[in-house]
């Protein structure tokens, strides 16, 4: 009678013990499949972050290009950036022919001079802030080459709007706080909206021609943006004085 209930007790415990190593080898199992799950998630997380760049779907650059930047030396960095800004240093040299075209107005106006860095600056900062939207938004892969039109419709009304609010707090501040004529305000606060929608739609366009044409748009986005407002911005600026100098009855 002992020896029989030793039997079932070695046979429970021998029980016992294969129920727990299976439930180990199932908790093992789950988590190895849970361990493989979240790795695939994680490879076609950076899959989707990093497209192909333009020259097949329309992301913001190669995989190759992203992958080799950390191996690339400053000179061979510099080599390739060096003839797209020497392009674009051409180009900007048409802003010295615009001043010198209206010279005469620049000599009636001198106030205008002081204007010329802000328009600048400020379409520089209102297009780098499109170009910094629209490239991050290409290489996430939220937009595609598809998207170029609603993106560029959205980015030029909110760069009107922004020209709007700002025109009218920079022109009258010019004129009440800063002792700038009425007239040379009023051409500020004019500019501005225009000057803002120009830079917000060459923003948000240049990446997407840049995708097309098989180029990389963080090489050659912001400077071409930069040079095409600057050049469009200053003529925009002096034409526009030239109808607000008119309307207010004066010479040229």
């Amino acid at each position: 009678m002992a020896a029989k209930t030793n039997n079932n007790t070695n046979d429970s415990s021998a029980l016992r013990e294969l129920k727990d190593t299976i439930k180990s080898q199932a908790a093992e199992i789950d988590r190895l499949k849970n361990e493989l799950t979240k790795n695939g998630i994680v490879a076609v997380k950076k899959k989707a972050v990093v497209p192909s760049g333009g020259h097949a779907h329309g992301g913001a650059a190669d995989n190759e290009d992203i992958l080799d930047y950390k191996e690339k030396s400053s000179f061979a960095i510099a080599y390739e950036r060096v003839p797209w800004l020497a392009v674009f240093l051409f180009s900007l040299s048409f802003t010295a022919l615009i001043m010198n075209g209206f010279e005469h107005t620049l000599s009636k106006q001198i106030e205008l001079a002081y204007f010329v860095p802000l328009m600048a600056g400020h379409g520089g900062n209102t297009g780098g802030q499109a170009v910094g939207t629209v490239l991050s938004a290409l290489s996430a892969g939220i937009i595609t080459r598809q998207d170029a039109w609603k993106v560029i419709g959205k980015e030029a009304t909110s760069g009107l709007i922004m020209g709007v609010i700002l025109g009218a707090m920079v022109g009258p501040i010019s004129h009440y706080v800063m002792g700038i004529s009425k007239h040379v305000a009023t051409v500020v606060s004019v500019t501005f909206p225009l000057l803002s929608t120009i830079a917000s739609f060459l923003g948000s366009s240049l990446p997407f021609v840049c995708v097309i044409l098989g180029l990389d748009p963080a090489v050659i986005a912001a400077p071409a943006m930069t040079s095409f407002v600057d050049v469009t911005g200053l003529l925009c600026y002096f034409l526009i004085a030239n109808q607000v100098f008119k309307a207010f009855g004066l010479e040229l």
